[in-house]
């Protein structure tokens, strides 16, 4: 579970990470906010894109089981564990 949080947290992340990267490029001060104050509602919006845009591929195009799934029941007195068929 923790896998697929931080791989969100990081695509929601990139595009601030880009900008920052072509701040450093363009030799600004990163930490400005003069720099940061126009472009962050863009680039929240561009990291939200990329985020349902992962959600949406993985959603579509993740494999899944082809067996299905028996739960944990009580079979002749004895607990049996939920297992896939």
């Amino acid at each position: 579970m923790i896998r697929v949080i931080l791989t969100e947290g990081l695509l929601f992340l990139a595009p601030f990470l880009v900008f920052g990267l072509f701040l450093m490029l363009q030799r600004r001060k990163v930490l400005d906010v003069e720099h940061w104050s126009g472009p962050i509602v863009w680039l929240a919006m561009a990291g939200l894109l990329l985020v349902l845009a992962s959600f949406l591929y993985k959603g579509f195009f993740t494999e899944r089981p082809a067996a299905g799934f028996e739960p944990p029941h009580m079979e002749n007195g004895q607990f049996v564990p939920g297992r896939f068929k």
